[in-house]
């Protein structure tokens, strides 16, 4: 995977023109049902936030494209589950999955159009929120405004802790008279390797969290029939 994300950055580098646009499929990729829990944009919308920051890249084509971007991704999403309601969950391809659809309804009973806005701003559930809006029938204006809204405030979000590091290295270099490529590189590789631990780190997925908090329940039921 890490090879994969420095072949596409160090693409966008050298092909400036091109930036917007892979930005733009990036995060519609990342908005789509499970499809996003595959596609890396986080770490790439982070390297670009760092070419923004230097000067290589212009932050506008980005963020318009990158706008554009998740809210086509997540109204496909929508849609998708408007048209399919529950039964796509049933379907093989997402029957691994189904616990991020429940941990979305969840969500989504609790805070209702606002699910939508926070929804995209939380990892794994991210994919899935969009659709589980359309599967409960979330008015369609009520889900767009949400949609649009979020969207404005995501993109720069995601962008921006490798803008600030980048300007914030430039800084340094600026002030200690070191070579601005020396500590950049330096930034590259520790940003890298906690990458490379964020990706690889096993994380905890609604399934196993509702296995364990069954197992939990079992043993408490059990201990109760006991005394």
């Amino acid at each position: 995977m890490q090879e994969y994300i420095d072949l596409l950055n160090q693409f966008i580098a050298n092909n400036q023109e091109w930036a917007g646009p892979i930005t733009g499929l990036l995060c519609f990729g990342e908005s789509l049902i499970i499809i996003g829990l595959m596609i890396p944009a986080t770490a790439i919308l982070i390297f670009t936030g760092a070419l923004i920051g230097v000067g290589t890249l212009d932050s506008w084509p980005i963020l318009i494209w990158g706008f554009i971007g998740s809210i086509i991704g997540d109204t496909v999403s929508y849609y998708i589950g408007r048209s399919l309601g529950w039964e796509i969950t049933r379907k093989p391809v997402f029957l691994k999955h189904r616990g991020f659809f429940i941990h979305s309804r969840l969500f989504f009973k609790k805070y209702g159009t606002l699910s939508v806005f926070f929804g995209r701003f939380m990892g794994p559930v991210r994919s899935t929120m969009p659709t589980v809006a359309g599967i409960m029938n979330l008015e369609p204006f009520r889900f767009q405004l949400a949609n649009f809204l979020s969207a404005l405030v995501w993109l720069p979000v995601m962008l921006a802790p490798g803008f600030f590091s980048a300007k914030g290295t430039q800084a340094i270099a600026e002030k200690s008279h070191s070579s601005f490529s020396e500590i950049f590189t330096i930034f590259s590789v520790i940003s890298g390797i906690g990458l490379v631990i964020y990706l690889f780190w096993p994380h905890k997925t609604p399934e196993k969290k509702n296995k364990r908090h069954r197992h939990n329940t079992a043993i408490k039921q059990k201990d109760s029939h006991e005394s």
